[in-house]
């Protein structure tokens, strides 16, 4: 009888050269990726944030900033996957977290020096800043589950394991992430303080991670055989659909599905719908006709401050379906309207089926107001009209004080800001967005229904501000003519409207979030 073969060992892991290849506690290991992922998405959040008030909040920002982040998150992952090949991982990991914190810290000096240089929607400026906000921290960030990941692989039977438990615990990492500072922070917190309070973090991490590991035992782990890595590849279903789903737009903008209906009541009516929202309203053989109230409450202060047949310099921020620059232009003819429309493809739209007609006394200039605005002389306007929205919610950069303080500076000092403002109970954005214009304008006022003044419903408000006194009772008188349903407030009526309510800045504006009716 033969003897039973000799039961051969399972080849272990090949040490890394110099010291013995040693596994993290399962729990700091985890801690480390879920912490390092997270951090690359809080400060993909925050970034936006960052650059919006030099370059703008556009597609293309928001596709920068997604874009060189995923590119930071590549070659920080391959670049730490090729060190913790080559080196020992563990005195990497707190050198790599520290100065991460510090990449973190010196982005906001960085972004906002550099921003001043690169202000504009050039898309090379968009890159350079979004990079220079995103990509060294991300990449520093991202190295750090590579090295995690070798750290654990002494045993390589469980490297399909141990690859996917770390790969989901950075997954859920990012997802946690992106959900507590899109719903908690940026409503909690200026973005300063959350880029300082992760550099903190992330520091302070390291150099715990550091102590750890100094202190922690060299006992090597012993490491079984074979190994079995399979990484499944998710496939995204589905993409062909759109091919055959019904197409709810007569156009699909950068921005906007958008689509124009015909009024049923009114043959030369024209509702401008974007994304399933009625924005504008427009007629095409009478572009005196004014259908939504705010636009009517538009018209009422517009004909105060300039009597009929008297011209105007006016800047509309926001085109929509470009009904009060051709209101203007009807009832004062020899109107200056300058309008700047962020959604190139709206103009078309509006040339196209809208009664559109740029000339001498309409010229529509594409790009994000706040870049635009920058851009104008001082003193300039009689009339600046702000309507600009991203669906129903003004964007967040043209809702603070120093693109106010951009606006009075356009503003002639007895000329008028108008703005549009959609909000629902409590009324915490309308509110904010009052006090912010009233720290850069000396007289305020606002048109609202008196339902939604006393909070009992959502409506369009509009703000009507100057430096000099305003009009109040010709207002009155004309909005009596136009809309019975308006009301009007000024003074300690509108003091005891606004409260306390929130100034909102470029460092510190949550208006997603003052808008949230829960």
């Amino acid at each position: 009888m033969s003897s039973p073969p000799s039961e051969v060992a399972a080849p272990t892991a090949p040490p890394v050269p110099g010291d013995p290849v040693r596994a993290l506690p399962g729990g700091l290991a985890a801690f480390l990726v879920f912490f390092a992922s997270g951090a690359v998405l809080v400060l993909e959040t925050a970034a936006l944030r960052l650059v919006g008030p030099y370059v703008g909040v556009t597609l293309q920002v928001t596709s920068s900033v997604i874009g060189i982040a995923l590119a930071a998150i590549a070659y920080g992952a391959w670049s730490g996957g090729w060190l913790a090949d080559r080196r020992d991982p563990r005195p990497l990991l707190a050198p790599a977290l520290v100065l991460a914190g510090i990449a973190t810290a010196i982005t906001l000096p960085v972004v906002r020096y550099a921003g001043e240089v690169l202000r504009g929607g050039a898309a090379s400026a968009i890159l350079l800043l979004v990079a220079l906000a995103v990509f060294v921290p991300a990449v520093l960030l991202a190295a750090v589950t590579p090295l995690v990941v070798k750290l654990q692989l002494a045993d390589l039977r469980r490297t399909g394991q141990v690859v996917g438990r770390l790969s989901g615990i950075g997954t859920l990492g990012g997802i946690t992430a992106t959900l507590l500072t899109g719903f908690v922070l940026v409503a909690a917190l200026p973005s300063t303080v959350i880029l300082l309070a992760l550099a903190v973090a992330l520091g302070v991490t390291g150099l715990c991670v550091g102590w750890y590991l100094r202190r922690q035992s060299r006992t090597e782990l012993p490491g079984p055989a074979r190994a079995k890595a399979a990484l499944a590849v998710l496939g995204l279903v589905g993409a062909g659909l759109t091919t055959v789903a019904p197409n709810p737009c007569d156009i699909e903008t950068a921005y906007h599905c958008a689509k124009v209906e015909a009024d049923p009541d009114r043959a030369s009516g024209r509702t401008l719908l974007l994304n399933s929202a009625q924005h504008s309203y427009v007629d095409l053989d009478d572009p005196r006709h004014l259908e939504y109230a705010y636009t009517k409450w538009f018209g009422a202060v517009a004909d105060v401050v300039a009597p009929a047949g008297q011209r105007l310099d006016a800047l509309h921020l926001g085109g929509g379906g470009f009904t009060v620059p051709r209101y203007l232009t009807a009832t004062r003819p020899g109107t200056d309207n300058l309008v700047f429309e962020i959604d190139g493809g709206l103009i078309e739209l509006g040339e196209r089926d809208l009664g559109v007609r740029q000339g001498p006394d309409l010229r529509a200039v594409t790009g994000d107001a706040r870049m635009l605005v920058a851009g104008e002389p001082v003193d300039s306007r009689d009339l600046v009209v702000g309507d600009a929205f991203g669906h129903l919610v003004v964007p967040w950069h043209l809702a603070t004080r120093e693109m106010a303080a951009d606006i009075r500076r356009v503003t002639r000092p007895g000329g008028v800001y108008v703005q549009n403002v959609i909000d629902y109970p409590p009324l915490r954005f309308i509110r904010s967005e009052l006090a912010t214009v009233a720290t850069e304008f000396r007289h305020v006022a606002l048109i609202a229904p008196p339902e939604a003044l006393a909070g009992e419903q959502g409506s369009n408000f509009v703000i009507v501000a100057s430096d000099a006194p305003l009009p109040l009772e010709a207002v009155r008188a004309r909005l009596l003519e136009v809309d019975v349903r308006a009301s009007l407030i000024s003074g300690a009526e509108l003091t005891d409207f606004v409260g306390e309510a929130l100034v909102l800045t470029d460092d510190y504006a949550p208006v997603d979030q003052l808008l949230a009716t829960a």
